[in-house]
């Protein structure tokens, strides 16, 4: 028998579907919607129906966007020749939010996993390729992240983009602001080891 009435155990069962929100944190936020006022429910209800409805693929760069060509393609001030190269949309996000890039994006839309049955033809890699031919980039940054599929993306990716004689780079890997390096797993210190950087006299 169930503790809650059917329409609330049918909300609590779709928000435990969302990543991150199990059954004790779905109970909690459908809760929280009931007790709210009914324009909260109203407006979330919209929002939800409003993201897939609208929300699509940029043609040029695949990440997601309402109008076509996303806002940073269509920015002619951001025609620097670089292009940063990421897994997903939420890559593309956070590399945004920190406002370190004035370049252009690249989303993969994944990375490559034999062993998931993921290569080359399932990612944007073809219509990558197509950018180089039709756009003038002098620089590609790999920003996949620091995972055994990650690293044998940038490899496909170094080996293909070599033959193009454009200037490919990895982004540093290795310890977090505030780490500590006794916690750091192996790889992390090999990354750090590795994309160590010069000090100027």
């Amino acid at each position: 028998m169930n503790i809650y009435p059917a329409p609330l155990e049918h909300l609590i069962r779709n928000l435990s579907r969302l990543p991150g929100i199990g059954q004790k944190s779905g109970a909690r936020v459908a809760l929280h919607i009931l007790r709210s006022p009914k324009e909260l429910a109203e407006s979330l209800a919209k929002s939800l129906l409003d993201v897939k409805e609208k929300i699509r693929f940029c043609s040029v760069c695949f990440n997601f966007t309402e109008k076509d060509p996303c806002a940073i393609c269509a920015d002619e001030s951001r025609s620097n020749g670089v292009l940063c190269i990421v897994e997903g949309p939420g890559d593309q996000f956070a590399l945004e939010e920190s406002g370190a890039f004035k370049g252009k994006y690249h989303v993969l839309h994944g990375v490559l996993s034999p062993l998931d049955g993921v290569g080359p033809e399932d990612l944007k890699i073809g219509e990558l390729m197509g950018r180089l031919g039709r756009e003038a980039i002098q620089e590609v940054i790999l920003a996949t992240n620091p995972t055994t599929e990650g690293e044998a993306t940038v490899s496909f990716l170094h080996k293909l983009l070599s033959e193009k004689g454009i200037k490919i780079s990895r982004i540093a890997l290795g310890i977090p602001m505030g780490g500590d390096l006794k916690y750091m797993d192996s790889i992390t210190l090999c990354h750090a080891l590795k994309s160590r950087t010069p000090l100027s006299p």
